[in-house]
């Protein structure tokens, strides 16, 4: 039976840790997720004005296939800065690509949100320290959700956007997951009845009483060029090639399909990450195919598409009004 996992977030997954910081004057902050034996990885990006860092080295065909960290942030260009603090961070503790017996090179991939403009500041005051706390917080157990971390200073179609969590264990025994930081120029309500967008795939009430309401949603404020983007890593303690990973990545930009409406806009950045922490086998097709894994990469894909979905929706239930920008929950009742 599937079912969610222990904490219902990305460290559901074997060998994967997260950490945020998150400065709420400077209405930003940054979510690392850490695998410090290191995973193969993916990446697909499919918005139209991306931020990111190291996706050209996880593509298919590429020389390295691990890496051990993944970086979400907001403060945009300015925040790809955290990922330094986190490769200074792995490096002291020998984590990383081996280049001889005593130096390591730690591949951090990474993808930052506009937020500029809603701190303090408008631009944040984001530097690889930021990373670095991130990392000294990581932990493998629950991971908090709403304004913190990568989706602090978030805006999500005229609403608070957040950070949000979700997993599912298979039948197959193997774990599902993704975090999320939504800070989309589409919306999340549906306009015509107040709902969330697919609030029905909701797993034992864990958007609470927040995922039943239907409200009146503010007028849509004018979004400025590239002010946007949802940037998410999806995760499975399977083994996975960088094509696999890259496929599930690619499957998994439909949870953020089934939820943002519009999504994937010339405004907007959106950029998934695949992770394969490489603890259990996937199930092998026999016939023709035999030596591949199709139908098990189409259950795990499948599964990351409803987490990635789920994570969005959890995201802006668990957000709290912030910079200026009212949450769902704060939202009238229609």
């Amino acid at each position: 039976m599937v079912h969610k996992g222990r904490h219902n977030a990305l460290t559901d997954v074997e060998g994967i840790a997260v950490g945020q910081y998150t400065n709420q004057q400077a209405a930003c902050g940054v979510s690392v997720v850490i695998c410090e034996e290191g995973a193969v990885a993916g990446v697909d990006v499919r918005g139209g004005a991306p931020c990111t860092r190291e996706t050209d080295l996880l593509l298919p065909g590429k020389l390295v296939e691990k890496v051990q960290a993944v970086v979400l942030t907001g403060g945009s260009v300015y925040g790809l800065a955290a990922a330094d603090g986190v490769v200074r961070w792995l490096a002291e503790k020998g984590c990383g690509f081996p280049l001889d017996d005593t130096h390591v090179v730690p591949i951090v991939p990474a993808a930052a949100l506009f937020d500029l403009g809603r701190g303090a500041d408008f631009v944040p005051p984001i530097d690889a320290a930021w990373g670095r706390k991130a990392c000294e917080a990581a932990a493998s157990g629950p991971v908090a959700s709403g304004s913190v971390g990568a989706g602090t200073g978030a805006s999500a179609g005229g609403i608070k956007g957040g950070i949000g969590s979700a997993s599912l264990v298979l039948e197959s025994g193997q774990a599902v997951a993704a975090l999320v930081a939504v800070n989309p120029r589409g919306s999340v309500v549906n306009p015509k009845t107040g709902e969330l967008w697919e609030r029905g795939l909701e797993l034992n009430n864990e958007f609470g009483d927040q995922g039943q309401r239907r409200v009146k949603l503010p007028p849509l404020p004018e979004a400025a060029p590239g002010s946007n983007t949802t940037i998410a890593v999806v995760a499975t303690d399977a083994v996975l090639t960088k094509y696999e990973a890259q496929k599930i990545a690619q499957m998994a930009h439909d949870g953020m399909a089934r939820v943002i409406r519009p999504i994937h806009t010339m405004f907007d950045g959106d950029t998934v990450f695949c992770l394969g922490t490489g603890k259990k086998e996937l199930h092998e097709t026999e016939g023709f195919i035999a030596g591949q894994h199709p139908e098990a990469l189409n259950g795990l894909g499948n599964a990351a598409t409803d987490c990635l979905a789920r994570a969005i929706l959890q995201a802006i239930v668990s957000a709290e009004s912030l910079a200026g920008i009212i949450a769902f929950r704060d939202l009238e009742n229609l």
